[in-house]
């Protein structure tokens, strides 16, 4: 049976940039991994921030390699199961993200020839899926408050907002004194040292659910050591790249919680053994996105819905970020502050091929 594997590079504009202490975005630059077979279709997504905000690695760098090395290995190979592809895939080290879409596209075409959705596949059960919002950096407090008006009337059922030095305990401080108790949490993106503990003791005063990656990836000691200063617990995100990595911080007791990001890890395999491993040492779980667009969106809520997963999800309606989306029906925030996955075989949402095409850049077609 001929199999082929369209690649598209997509651009949909964001509603706002998004500003991080590291960088700013405007639009998403994704590659869509399409593979085709017996009529049936299988969709992933890789979606970096662009000009390298979150990560070295890119749209440009993840269609490479998927042309180059993923998917000739992938066509060179029999999977009977999706959950082979990851291992597979990951012998070919680096541009994680090229991988979990290359993965993603695999579970999805196995759930559409199975006719199963892709939560049960996942030995999972549905569920709605809380949802919590994430605020990037702003020029004033006022402009900060705004946003979080909106998104607390819209009923999200957690506030994250970014922080960098300079922009940490002013805007935590007027969110208290505006907003009360709300469920509310930071997220430096690596941007402080050991050095700046003191921000992070003030920090613990106002009552947050958790400091997410104050300081570097690689920095488990420092971070063990900040964790050990202060109350409120320690997020690793940036640092939660791999099973090696998750082993090093449950050791050093460097994070009492886990943000998952698929793409991050090279794929659902390997988040699925995340989730199992670190439920297993007893951390906080929840599932993060870059963002992403709907396709790999999709596929985060039907790992969110495992059992580990007890903090809300960064997953958002796709209205709060982008002009449009590629998925139908649209991502939605239900009146409980949840999303609730459509019923169906596979992600449960469909691809809209009309604006595919309208969002396509460019395109490749590679068959067996």
């Amino acid at each position: 049976m001929q199999t082929t594997i369209v690649l598209r590079r997509v651009s949909i504009p964001f509603r706002e940039p998004f500003r991080i202490s590291n960088g700013v975005a405007a639009a998403t630059d994704s590659v869509i991994v399409e593979i085709r077979r017996g009529g049936l279709s299988g969709f992933g997504e890789a979606g970096p921030l662009p000009g390298g905000a979150y990560s070295s690695e890119t749209a440009a760098s993840s269609w490479t390699r998927l042309e180059e090395k993923l998917i000739p290995l992938w066509l060179a190979s029999s999977f009977g199961h999706p959950a082979e592809v990851g291992p597979a895939l990951d012998a070919v080290p680096g541009e994680a993200f090229a991988r979990a879409a290359l993965e993603g596209a695999s579970w999805d075409l196995a759930a559409a020839e199975t006719g199963e959705p892709l939560w049960r596949m996942l030995g999972s059960q549905v569920r709605p899926v809380e949802s919590g919002v994430a605020i990037g950096l702003f020029d004033t407090l006022d402009e900060l408050l705004a946003r979080v008006e909106t998104y607390l009337a819209q009923g999200y059922r957690r506030t994250k907002i970014k922080i960098q030095p300079g922009w940490d305990i002013e805007p935590v401080r007027a969110i208290r004194e505006r907003f009360g108790a709300i469920p509310l949490m930071v997220d430096a993106n690596t941007a402080y040292t050991l050095a700046d503990a003191d921000v992070f003791r003030e920090l613990d005063r106002f009552d947050l659910m958790m400091f997410e990656q104050p300081m570097a990836g690689p920095a488990l000691e420092a971070l063990a050591e900040l964790q050990h200063q202060v109350k409120t617990p320690l997020c690793a995100d940036e640092s939660a790249e791999s099973m090696e990595a998750l082993e090093t911080m449950i050791g050093l007791g460097s994070a009492k919680i886990i943000n998952i990001k698929i793409q991050r890890v090279g794929g659902l395999t390997n988040a699925l053994r995340m989730h199992d491993r670190a439920r297993q040492a007893g951390l906080g779980i929840w599932l993060g996105t870059m963002p992403e667009l709907g396709v790999a969106s999709a596929q985060g809520l039907h790992l969110a819905t495992l059992p580990g997963f007890n903090y809300p999800t960064d997953v958002e309606a796709s209205e709060r970020w982008y002009e449009d989306d590629l998925v139908d029906p649209l991502i939605t925030l239900g009146g409980d502050g949840c999303i609730h996955i459509p019923e169906g075989p596979g992600m449960g949402y469909r691809v809209d091929r009309d604006k595919l095409d309208r969002y396509t850049t460019r395109k490749m077609e590679i068959s067996t």
